[in-house]
């Protein structure tokens, strides 16, 4: 009986472990699925054009997603409404599974949905691209200058009742593999480092290639960022580029 038990928790012990190599998920992660890209902060679906051309050029199908109120409303109701359009992706397509990809405030959405609405049961991957994990003192600024901001603004502000929330645990939610952008000359988000996650694969856009030139806005279509989509979105685990330019 001692013997039984003991091999049922050696097998619990080795399912844990599996799970926590595995990002904690019990999503296949060797079948690439539909990829989900949200913009950033203004909702400006335009900007993630390069990014999904690149994506649907190598076979991928990919879904934008549309912010409400101009995209500079409450950041936790676009998480909601990114929920509802990854149901609706699913059932269309009978895929188990998403990739998400978010851009600027478009990452904080995604990690708001793995984490309070089911993301972390159908999301396979998540790559966020200079995105103001833990606020951006451009928000700070605006806050400043006017009293307030937007909604989407004043919840990007340094250490917000959203981000403290947010970062208090766990910054990479249990369930998908997570990978982060970031780059030096990023002008929106500072201080660039605001775009790491701690539990993710990060990757700086200079540490592949000292002298790329990329800001915030070209972010979505930099050679760098194109490298690092083709290596965490592919069947195989998430790993970073080798340097090179």
């Amino acid at each position: 009986m001692l013997g039984a038990v003991v091999l049922v928790l050696v097998a619990v012990a080795a399912w844990a472990g599996l799970r926590a190599l595995l990002g904690g998920s019990s999503v296949d992660q060797s079948r690439p699925g539909p990829v989900v890209a949200v913009p950033g902060y203004g909702g400006r679906v335009a900007s993630l054009d390069p990014l999904v051309e690149r994506l649907r050029g190598e076979g991928r199908e990919v879904v934008v997603f549309a912010p409400s109120q101009g995209g500079t409303g409450d950041l936790r109701v676009q998480a909601r409404r990114l929920a509802t359009l990854v149901r609706e992706t699913l059932a269309r397509t009978g895929e188990p599974s998403v990739d998400l990809v978010g851009y600027s405030a478009g990452g904080v959405i995604a990690r708001l949905y793995v984490r309070d609405d089911g993301g972390a049961d159908v999301v396979r991957r998540v790559v966020t691209l200079g995105s103001p994990h833990h606020g951006t003192d451009v928000a700070q600024l605006a806050v400043d200058a006017a009293g307030s901001c937007p909604t989407a603004c004043e919840q990007l502000v340094p250490d917000s009742d959203l981000l403290r929330s947010l970062d208090a645990g766990d910054e990479t939610p249990q369930g998908p593999q997570w990978a982060t952008v970031r780059s030096d000359d990023d002008e929106v988000v500072t201080p660039t480092g605001s775009a790491a996650l701690q539990g993710a694969r990060n990757v700086l856009v200079q540490d592949l290639c000292p002298d790329a030139v990329v800001g915030h806005d070209q972010l979505p279509g930099a050679e760098a960022t194109g490298r690092v989509l083709d290596a965490a979105l592919g069947p195989g685990p998430v790993r970073a580029p080798a340097p090179g330019c």
